[in-house]
């Protein structure tokens, strides 16, 4: 009998497979503090979502491109027979007696947020042109402008009215907000509308409203209305955010759909930091800032093979386990390098890294401004593949400090259960912590981790989890650096072939901050671990932040020399008596502490170098 290496029947063996190696989950709570935005979780108003505990509501879609508020009338484009019709005001439900009812839709929706909570993100038209009627095909001859057609312009520059003139011509954008601001107050009151989209998908308008805006927009003419758009609506109010560009996709991100004028621009890369540079120099010319939240439209252009091995793009494609795969894989391509996703993306432009990419184009041309993706999907409604890409989605705009996220069609199905596992997952509406943490898996193609920290109270740690794996379940390790001796966890969970979340079991006897669980293939759960306080960790470093005046009569500003996510203000006591978000990469901030008594407060500074505490003395 011949003689087996050692080696060779070492590495045969099937446990040592690296799809096999034992997993680990790492969870530091002192690192990678960010405010999660409470806006991640939102939809397009498509659906219910009452149950899902949603936080934002957009208006949107190629149909608000043509929306004319003053009647309500709208064009189907070439999604439906270039029709000029009252579709809007039907979808929506809305008595017949309202449907020429100025802003009938945009009330109605608002008023549906108003009642469930939610930031309302209104689309106003930028386009050029909005449907005059409701008298159905509009024709060739009849391309804008025509009588079939009302001009949009931003400032009517007379007197507004709250029931506009239908025979002037034109539609006014500041009128349209001055309508729903007299309505529902600005968006400093509590039932005003928060933001304000310009319009949708503006490199796709020649081929979404090919009757009304025939020829392919230019980058130039993106950046001349964009500008003058936000304008208008700082002017009208200025606490309101301005949302744009809507890019259908990377091609748009890339160089608009390829316009007639991207080699004037392509010595910025791409579109998106081209337009981020001259919304900047807008913003400079007025003196205020004219792009509050950069967004984007992300359908997933991954594919994976189906059962007769043809290539089947996720979004649309079956739920055969080639597509599945695919689809659980596809959020990678939002920020992991080593990832590549089989389509054109992967092939010319990996490492897509697009969140990231995002984030650096902000960072050099436009500091300050906000991320947000106003449409995602990744299909798979009905698989349980589905709801784990959604869950993904959601864990990821936490971890990377994504200000909006509202997902494209109806919450229902596995992706009404991954909403609820962030938002409702004890159907008593309790939440996902609002402090992302630290939190990575050992091998991100099996499986997704997310963790973070409930604001009201530190030692109650969230932890979302994905099992990935088409056949085998997880055993994974959870390792946890924190403040808090954690000793009992509720789990909860959704599972391939269950859309219900329940609570499956609860885990005590917790030691050291680590313990070791069993996760089903194809399932997402979530922790929620209790324990208490171990002390802090924190050390006092004066080269690494400065304070001055201190003294102070209550404002405080502080310099930092290492990055800095979060500042806690404490009293002598300990207690908590103010906390805020720093965005990654400031370098000073300004601490108001002139509603507080006089005395001694303590800053803790959360920082890359561990937490920094400083004592600060209110006179």
């Amino acid at each position: 009998m011949k003689k087996i290496s050692l080696l060779l029947l070492v590495a045969s063996l099937p446990f040592l497979l690296p799809a096999q190696l034992a997993t680990i989950f790492t969870i530091n709570t002192n690192k990678e503090r960010i405010a999660i935005s409470p806006y991640i979780y939102g939809t397009n108003g498509q659906s219910n979502d009452w149950d899902f505990n949603i936080t934002g509501r957009r208006i949107g879609g190629n149909r608000m491109t043509s929306y004319n508020w003053e009647n309500n009338f709208s064009n189907g484009g070439s999604d439906y027979i270039n029709d000029n019709d009252n579709y809007m005001p039907w979808s929506m439900g809305l008595p017949s007696g309202q449907y020429l009812t100025p802003n009938s839709c945009l009330k109605a929706f608002h008023d549906t947020s108003v009642a469930m909570g939610c930031y309302s993100l209104i689309t106003l038209q930028m386009a050029g042109y909005v449907s005059r009627d409701g008298n159905g095909v509009v024709s060739n001859a009849q391309i804008a402008p025509s009588g079939r057609w009302r001009q949009v312009v931003n400032r009517k520059g007379s007197a507004f009215s709250l029931i506009p003139d239908t025979t002037d011509g034109y539609v006014y954008m500041d009128e349209c907000m001055n309508n729903l601001i007299n309505a529902y107050g600005t968006a400093a009151s509590s039932t005003g509308i928060k933001g304000y989209e310009m319009d949708n998908e503006w490199c796709l308008w020649n081929t979404a409203d090919p009757n009304m805006h025939p020829t392919q927009p230019t980058i130039a003419e993106a950046i001349k209305k964009a500008a003058g758009l936000s304008a208008t609506i700082k002017i009208m109010d200025s606490v309101a955010e301005a949302f744009g560009p809507a890019d259908y996709g990377y091609s748009a991100y890339l160089n608009y759909q390829n316009a007639p004028d991207w080699s004037s621009f392509s010595s910025y890369g791409n579109f998106s930091y081209a337009f981020l540079y001259y919304m900047k120099l807008a913003s400079d010319s007025v003196k205020r800032r004219l792009l509050d939240c950069y967004d984007m439209h992300w359908y997933s252009e991954a594919q994976g093979k189906d059962s007769s091995g043809n290539l089947q793009r996720v979004t649309t494609g079956p739920n055969d386990r080639g597509v599945a795969i695919a689809r659980m894989e596809a959020p990678r391509t939002l920020w992991d390098s080593s990832y590549i996703e089989n389509s054109w993306i992967g092939q010319y432009f990996s490492p897509c890294v697009y969140i990231r990419a995002m984030q650096k184009g902000i960072t050099t041309y436009y500091p300050g401004t906000k991320l947000g993706f106003t449409e995602y999907g990744y299909g798979g409604e009905s698989h349980i593949s589905g709801g784990i890409a959604a869950a993904d989605m959601l864990g990821i705009c936490g971890r990377f400090g994504i200000y909006w996220c509202s997902i494209w069609g109806p919450v229902n199905q596995y992706i009404g259960s991954a909403y609820k596992i962030y938002r409702n997952y004890d159907n008593k509406k309790s939440t996902f912590g609002d402090w992302h943490v630290y939190a990575r898996p050992n091998d991100d193609r099996t499986a997704s981790v997310y963790a973070a920290l409930q604001s009201t109270d530190t030692t109650v740690m969230n932890v979302v989890v994905m099992n990935k794996d088409y056949d085998s379940n997880l055993t994974a390790t959870f390792k946890i650096t924190a403040n808090t001796s954690f000793s009992k966890a509720e789990v909860y969970g959704f599972v391939n072939g269950d859309t219900n979340i329940k609570h499956i079991t609860t885990i005590t006897g917790i030691s050291g901050n680590k313990f070791t669980y069993t996760i089903p293939k194809l399932s997402v759960y979530h922790f929620v671990l209790s324990g208490s306080p171990t002390g802090s960790n924190a050390v006092t470093d004066n080269k690494n932040v400065a304070v001055s005046p201190n003294p102070s009569n209550g404002i405080f500003n502080l310099t930092f020399a290492e990055s800095t996510t979060e500042i806690d203000i404490m009293d002598i006591s300990g207690k908590l008596v103010k906390r805020v978000a720093v965005h990654p990469g400031t370098t000073s901030y300004s601490i108001n502490l002139a509603d507080l008594s006089n005395g001694v407060y303590v800053a803790k500074i959360i920082s890359a170098k561990g937490n920094i505490v400083k004592k600060l003395v209110k006179e």
